[in-house]
């Protein structure tokens, strides 16, 4: 490829665009942005992006870089395959080396891409083949759950031939190879080497991810003679497809779940476009597995899960089945810090049987008249006791005790508790407090035993920063961040300002590869990366993005104010030096000497004087 085409990605890309597919990003101080880290689990926001710099960096893990290095590192592409699919999403014509041009990857192009393709080909044939006489019993369904060919199309639901090899012939035809078509999940290979189609005579529906590509497929079964048994049959697990990652309808709810700060979970496909359809527009699916730790992290970063505003709703049946699933769910709230609740139907419907019945304002209610996700576990942990007997109520209150112990807010927990003695009614709230606390006193020695939750780990402590070195990482993250309001004060800074080595790196390669006058932010990381050290390069991405302790107002005079600060250390410095020089001169035997001596000293002390004012804000 050539650089100017990858510059060119790199520009159009926007990295707040990219990323904001997948995490969902709040301003978080002037010109920056900050979201919960995609590439480890984490409570608290450490990620951010500065989208003037093009830059990310996670100030959690320490993950860096360009929007590029995102979509490797997020879609566990190499750089080829990741500018490539950038590229397709910006508009940008690649030139290769061979003189290949065209938006469409080379035949030799990353696998990934090719895989991308071949999902949509085939999620466009299947669409097609809805349509056909063939697909009959498919419209039929639909139509029997309410959906029309608008409510198809608006999901890209579509129809799997009977014929062995009806979407093999056609992606052939396509220039698609045996082995991509296999890589896909699209088509099975037997033992003799026969290729033949994966999903035969189902209802499809595709799966996306998060930017919208198809990365899989879920299929009914329709015809009674169907040799695999199973109702549902999704994509094995591929490059593309990862059912622990992946939420069906997600491409289409990520905009409403960031905006309302909310997501409803329901179990099947067909749920969730009922849900859509009656007007709760943030619903999404798991897909042939059950709710896990994985699909929380997807969740978390499409809230913005960083306070209790948000809220995640599962919705499952009323039956055994859906209590258990419920109880499942419950181990993983506690991963949310939005407040978590189960929407359940009394009568047992799912939110598509809901609507066919009821309507669209039952689907709606349904997701209105949630209860806390604590609430339910709780109360389905005591539906299988008798609670007109004493010794009902006892083995109740042991069903329930552990359940309302593991609730990690202490206060949540006590309120609990509270609640757990009336619906039990010992009418006792002393002795089932008591209770719930041995409980809970017990799982804490047990987890700082080295129990289920493994060896107890002590926290390091993090000395703070030297006030100097400190000074100096602001100093320089204003460099980085903005240029055009410390150029010349930075390009004025001597040789030995910056004492820390990392920051004295960056400080050299700031002066020669030319200084920060006349320069962007952009320009000026993009310029310094050719001359730091490798070992220095993720602090750069660091201090570019990290934030800045004003506001917009102040910038200008905080920005110049460490600025200062940096340099009158350095002035500092100078004036311990000149004085020192100046106790060993005799005046008397070398007055000249002397009086430039004391010169220079004076005129160090009122540069001093005039940095120190500067860096008070004065």
């Amino acid at each position: 490829m050539r650089d100017e085409d990858i510059a060119l990605v790199r520009e159009r890309a926007r990295i707040e665009e990219v990323v904001g597919d997948h995490v969902a990003l709040r301003k978080a101080g002037v010109g920056s942005l900050k979201g919960l880290c995609p590439f480890h689990d984490e409570k608290t926001p450490s990620f951010q992006v500065r989208p003037q710099v093009g830059l990310f960096h996670c100030f959690g893990c320490g993950e860096g870089g360009d929007v590029i290095a995102f979509v490797m590192k997020n879609d566990h592409l190499g750089f080829t395959d990741a500018v490539e699919r950038l590229a397709a999403r910006a508009g940008v014509e690649l030139h290769y080396e061979d003189g290949a041009t065209g938006s469409r990857p080379r035949p030799a192009a990353g696998q990934r891409q090719r895989l991308v393709e071949a999902n949509a080909a085939a999620a466009a044939y299947y669409a097609e083949q809805l349509r056909s006489p063939d697909a009959q019993p498919g419209r039929a369904l639909l139509s029997s759950r309410g959906f029309d060919a608008s409510s198809a199309a608006t999901f890209g639901v579509g129809f799997a031939p009977r014929s062995g090899e009806a979407l093999y012939t056609a992606l052939r035809g396509r220039g698609f190879t045996d082995d991509e078509l296999v890589a896909a999940g699209l088509i099975a290979r037997s033992g003799t080497g026969r290729m033949y189609d994966r999903f035969r005579g189902r209802l499809l529906w595709p799966i996306r991810d998060v930017t919208g590509d198809t990365v899989g497929f879920g299929a009914r079964r329709l015809f009674d003679d169907d040799r695999i048994e199973a109702k549902y049959l999704n994509t094995p697990e591929t490059v593309l497809y990862k059912k622990s990652q992946v939420l069906y309808g997600v491409d289409l709810a990520k905009r409403e779940i960031a905006r309302d700060r909310k997501i409803v979970v329901v179990e099947g496909y067909t749920d969730v476009m009922a849900c859509h359809l009656a007007g709760v527009s943030t619903a999404v699916a798991t897909c042939g597995t059950a709710f896990g730790d994985e699909h929380s992290r997807v969740v978390r970063r499409l809230l913005g899960d960083t306070d209790s505003h948000g809220e995640v709703i599962f919705t499952f049946d009323g039956d055994a089945a859906g209590r258990r699933a419920a109880l499942k769910a419950f181990d993983s709230d506690q991963r949310f810090v939005a407040r978590t609740f189960v929407a359940v139907e009394p009568s047992g419907k799912d939110p598509c049987d809901l609507r066919v019945s009821t309507g669209d304002e039952a689907v709606r209610a349904l997701v209105d008249n949630r209860v806390p996700l604590f609430e339910f576990a709780i109360r389905s942990a005591l539906t299988d006791h008798d609670l007109e007997t004493e010794e009902g109520r006892l083995a109740a209150l042991d069903a329930a005790a552990p359940i309302v112990a593991a609730i990690k807010d202490s206060a949540l927990r006590h309120r609990y508790a509270v609640q757990l003695d009336r619906w039990t009614g010992f009418l006792d709230e002393r002795f089932v407090v008591s209770r719930v606390a041995r409980v809970a006193g017990a799982e804490g020695r047990t987890r700082r035993e080295g129990g289920a939750d493994g060896p107890g780990r002590q926290r390091v402590a993090v000395a703070p920063l030297d006030p100097v070195v400190a000074a100096e990482r602001m100093a320089l993250a204003c460099a980085l961040q903005y240029p055009e309001l410390v150029a010349a004060d930075v390009d004025a800074l001597g040789e030995h300002a910056f004492g820390a080595p990392a920051h004295h790196a960056i400080h050299e390669a700031i002066k020669v590869s030319g200084g920060l006058t006349g320069r962007t932010s952009a320009q000026v990381v993009a310029a310094i990366s050719e001359f730091v050290p490798s070992a220095v390069a993720p602090l750069v991405t660091e201090l570019a993005v990290m934030d800045l302790p004003a506001g917009e107002a102040e910038l200008a005079r905080y920005t110049r104010g460490i600025v200062a600060r940096v340099a009158e250390v350095e002035v500092t410095q100078l004036v311990i030096d000149l004085t020192r020089r100046l106790t060993r001169l005799d005046p008397a035997s070398d007055a000249e000497t002397y009086r430039k001596a004391s010169a220079d000293l004076h005129i160090a002390h009122l540069r001093q004087r005039a940095l120190r004012d500067r860096a008070s804000g004065a």
